[in-house]
């Protein structure tokens, strides 16, 4: 048994939860969650693209348009060129099949090591309100890819970008049996202003954020 089977065994003893009351109680709180009024939003209008763009750009995230994942190797080496950084990479294992060669790039699937300058990830989905990337790590998630390197580069496939929290949550109880150990927020690159209230990028993880969003898949 796991240390995260252990938890939750002993949180569902403590509640009364058995495998007979167990649907009925995950029922309910899927009942209750149905009910809660949303929070106040601001207007988003039809293009959800769009609005993900211009907040991205807001965080101080770079944004590309390209039109499908064939074309990201390219892409990513131009932005790699443009910012002098070397042409190597990690990604996830979903995107190793990409022609990196032929792009110029080394490009390894595997977890990010401190030595890695640039990683290579997808998302679970994007936040239009707020120009945020949500991550669900996993065995072929390795989060600390998009945390560890100094540029991080987000593959987004525009099909997944969704109005704001509650459709991003929505969507996670909907495909996923079950929660993963984390989900992580990206909201442009990692910042800190406690010193003097200077903005300082890159605090405690990435100074530079890279989107590109795919048009189809």
């Amino acid at each position: 048994m796991s240390s995260r089977e252990d938890i939750l065994g002993r949180v569902r003893r403590q509640l009364g939860r058995t495998a007979e009351n167990a649907a009925s109680g995950r029922a309910a709180m899927e009942r209750h969650i149905a009910a809660r009024a949303p929070g106040p939003r601001g207007i988003l209008g039809n293009d959800l693209v769009g609005r993900f763009r211009e907040k991205s750009a807001a965080l101080s995230s770079s944004v590309e348009d390209i039109a499908d994942l064939a074309q990201v190797p390219a892409a990513i080496a131009r932005y790699l060129d443009s910012h002098g950084l070397p042409p190597q990479a990690v990604c996830w294992p979903r995107f190793a099949a990409l022609d990196w060669q032929a792009a110029g790039l080394r490009v390894e699937s595997r977890p990010a090591r401190g030595t890695d300058l640039v990683g290579i990830s997808g998302c679970f989905c994007a936040l239009a309100e707020t120009g945020t990337l949500m991550l669900c790590s996993g065995v072929d998630t390795p989060a600390a890819l998009s945390l560890l390197p100094e540029t991080h580069i987000a593959i987004v496939p525009a099909a997944r970008v969704v109005a704001g929290m509650e459709e991003a949550w929505t969507l996670l109880r909907r495909e996923s049996g079950e929660l993963p150990r984390a989900v992580n927020f990206i909201s442009g690159p990692s910042r800190t202003g406690d010193i003097e209230q200077t903005i300082v990028l890159g605090a405690h993880g990435p100074y530079r954020v890279h989107i590109l969003i795919v048009a189809s898949q």
